[in-house]
Formats: structure tokens, sequence, C-alpha cells
């Protein structure tokens, strides 16, 4: 969630970056979501700003995802720390970065596998409440922080994790 100072201007540790730049992005998202309908995945990630504060975007299309009517749909999932203003709609860039998650559902567990860059087993934290799973990461000047909607509810003693390369993965038994 954003917040903002006087007159609309972002807070400290927000770039605001006007709505130039992701104005066309969904436009760009539906776009390739057409030219996706073959059952594949496709991501994009950029990175521009100046100075200490780096605007992450990102998104992976998938295809061919099960919905709820049985059929086959597509779904856009963004990342990174570059959100609209929940005020103004402008795009902000934040200093907290939402890593790009997967979500496995297997018959006897579900995985969740996050990209955290720089990031070690000890400077996670990691919580479940139900069905939804929170993940903080921190190390020197990256911040990471992800809410993930899982696909069923389950308690923090069928949860295991490890963390190697930056890489998360988190285990949920049945």
């Amino acid at each position: 969630m954003s917040k903002t100072t006087k007159k609309n201007q972002p807070a400290r540790g927000e770039v605001d970056l006007g709505g130039g730049f992701l104005n066309g992005l969904t436009n760009l998202i539906e776009k390739l979501g057409e030219l996706a309908e073959k059952g594949e995945e496709l991501q994009e990630l950029k990175e521009f700003g100046k100075d200490e504060l780096k605007g992450v975007y990102g998104f992976t299309i998938r295809t061919g995802i099960r919905g709820s009517e049985g059929g086959k749909g597509l779904k856009v999932e963004p990342f990174g720390n570059v959100r609209p203003d929940e005020k103004t709609g402008r795009a902000t860039v934040h200093e907290v970065i939402e890593p790009p998650v997967d979500v496995f559902e297997e018959p006897d567990h579900v995985a969740v596998v996050v990209e955290l860059p720089g990031v070690g087993p000890d400077d996670l934290s990691i919580e479940v409440d139900d069905d939804i799973l929170n993940i903080r990461a921190e190390r020197n000047k990256k911040k990471y922080q992800k809410e993930v909607l899982l696909p069923a509810a389950f308690k923090p003693e069928q949860m295991t994790h490890t963390c190697r390369n930056g890489i998360l993965e988190i285990r949920f038994q049945r």
C-alpha cells in the first residue's frame, strides 16, 4: 500500500513514475495473452530508476490454467516493487519488492517456490494462517514481502522450508 505526503507527492522511500511508462503495460499484457494461448509460459522483467531506489517490474503469464468452469484460462502474475498508488493510480516504486512465486499442488503436498536473490535462511520470516502464507525477507538494502493465497488451509506444523542460493522452497504436507 502506498503512502502519500502533501499534494499526492510520493512518501519517503518511494518514487512517482507517472503514468506514461506503465500505462501501456496493460495493453501489452493483453496482447501477450492473445499470443500465449498455446498453453505456454512467458515471463518479462524490467529494471529502471535512479540513485538509491531502483524500480523492478515483471510479470509471468501462464496459459492453459484450469479455470473454475473447467476450461483453460490465462493467468497474469505481476511481481516487483512497482505498484499503482491507491489514491492517484500512478505507478510508484516502493522499497519492498514483491518476489515471483510459484505454487504447485501435488497429491500429498503443496509446494511454494519463491525467488529471493541474495537472501539466506536467517533473513526470512514465514507465517501461515489458514490459507494465507506471509513471506518477509530482508538482507542489507533488499526487502521482500509477499502474501500468497494457498489452495487449502494449513497449520504451521504442516510446513517445512529450505532456502538455498536465494530460492525458498516451502512444503505443506496434506
